[in-house]
């Protein structure tokens, strides 16, 4: 039976009974689903967003296989299509990454740029449906549900638009995932990539699932999949034999999790109000450093960094925590929750220097990050009666924003960000 549908380049209904192109504009870009006007929950994720951006930006990279991330000593944070043929994957290490691909182009990250872009996107989400839950800058679930009486038509159509829309108004190309909860959802997302709408519909779930692999499943990663094997349990097929009690014994929380998933069920609700935990910021040295002054003065600048996305996005926090990796890439974190919340740079700086201390004992260090989690709305500064200083300082540093916000970024450098690097 031919099911009905949307033409996916003219955007025209598609009747049950015709054919296999659209009869308005002749094209076989359709998408057909029997359950596609009866659906709303979405997931839309942008297509290698940031090498996608270099490419728009720079025409001559278009054919080019593009990596985005830090040069030989750093690792990849997204590749362009092109690349990924090499077998290039997001989190792998920078030198691994050009010996599958010599001939790609590797940028550095503009994050300004990047963040403009998924603002711009995230917008166009929340101009047909308020219910958006950001996952990253480059992805959200969406609830369309009771939006067809404000547009007028099913949710299946106002993606569709959203999607032809976000491509003329950004030039940039993203993937829909569109089925009855947030987990099905983004697994259909993944199916049709890149510029793709995949759907998954409440009958054909189960059958569709049980040959999944484990791995599949988002929030199972390389460990938990590698011990599901290990115990015979390799498709969603083996998790739902078991059953929830038998998945929850052997693997806790998780096991039910991906037992209760694995049946394609999903209660959890999309969340506008979904609460960032944690803003951090890092970077790997291009050789290692096991120097205090050069670490600190690496320190700093990202400090800079974290504090500007808190202020950018009016939060403070409460934990800083410090994350060292060493030449064997052994990583070191150490935490301190402080009295008062925080979104200074200053306040940043002065724990993540306490905390680095007792770990400056002539290890080689390769990489360096600071967080703050513990997040909350920012509120003024307040004194600190064990530092009289302190809020001189903060005055200091808010006076110093004010004056990059009016003069540029480098309008004003602190003194420690003038250290030489080594």
């Amino acid at each position: 039976m031919t099911h009905p549908g949307y033409c996916r380049t003219c955007l025209e209904p598609i009747a049950p009974d015709a054919g296999r192109s659209c009869p308005a504009c002749k094209r076989r870009r359709l998408l057909r689903h029997s359950e596609i006007n009866a659906l709303s929950i979405a997931h839309i994720d942008c297509d290698a967003f940031f090498a996608a951006i270099e490419k728009r930006d720079d025409p001559s990279l278009v054919d080019k296989p593009v990596i985005i991330g830090g040069r030989q000593r750093g690792v990849v944070s997204t590749a362009c299509y092109v690349a990924r043929l090499h077998g290039v994957r997001s989190a792998m290490p920078m030198f691994q990454a050009l010996k599958r691909c010599p001939d790609a182009v590797v940028i550095s990250p503009r994050g300004s740029a990047y963040a403009a872009e998924g603002r711009r996107i995230r917008e166009l989400m929340q101009s047909v449906t308020p219910m958006v839950e950001p996952l990253s800058i480059d992805e959200a679930f969406l609830d369309l549900t009771g939006t067809e009486r404000l547009h007028g038509h099913p949710p299946a159509l106002t993606l569709l638009q959203l999607q032809k829309r976000i491509v003329e108004e950004t030039g940039l190309t993203v993937s829909v995932g569109l089925s009855f909860n947030k987990f099905l959802a983004k697994t259909a997302s993944d199916l049709d990539k890149p510029d793709g709408f995949a759907v998954i519909g409440r009958v054909e779930a189960p059958d569709f699932l049980k040959n999944r692999p484990v791995g599949s499943v988002f929030g199972v990663g390389p460990a938990f999949a590698a011990r599901l094997q290990k115990d015979g349990i390799r498709k969603l097929a083996d998790v739902i034999r078991h059953g929830d009690k038998a998945m929850a014994q052997r693997y806790g929380d998780g096991g039910l999790r991906l037992s209760r998933l694995a049946r394609g069920e999903d209660h959890r609700k999309v969340s506008p109000d979904r609460e960032r935990k944690s803003i951090s910021s890092e970077t790997t040295f291009n050789t290692n450093i096991a120097d205090r002054s050069s670490l600190e003065s690496r320190l700093w600048s990202l400090c800079e960094k974290t504090a500007s996305q808190a202020k950018e996005k009016m939060v403070s926090g409460s934990v800083v925590t410090l994350k060292l990796k060493n030449a064997q890439f052994k990583s070191i974190t150490r935490r301190r929750t402080l009295r008062d919340p925080t979104q200074l740079a200053d306040t940043l700086y002065r724990v993540g220097c306490e905390l680095m201390r007792s770990e400056i004992d002539g290890t080689a260090y390769r990489l360096i990050g600071i967080g703050l989690s513990g997040l909350e709305d920012a509120l003024p500064d307040a004194g600190d009666l064990l530092d009289p200083t302190a809020l001189k300082r903060a005055a200091a540093e808010r006076a110093m924003d004010k004056a990059r916000d009016k003069f540029g970024g480098k309008a004003v450098v602190k003194g420690r960000s003038l250290r030489p690097r080594s």
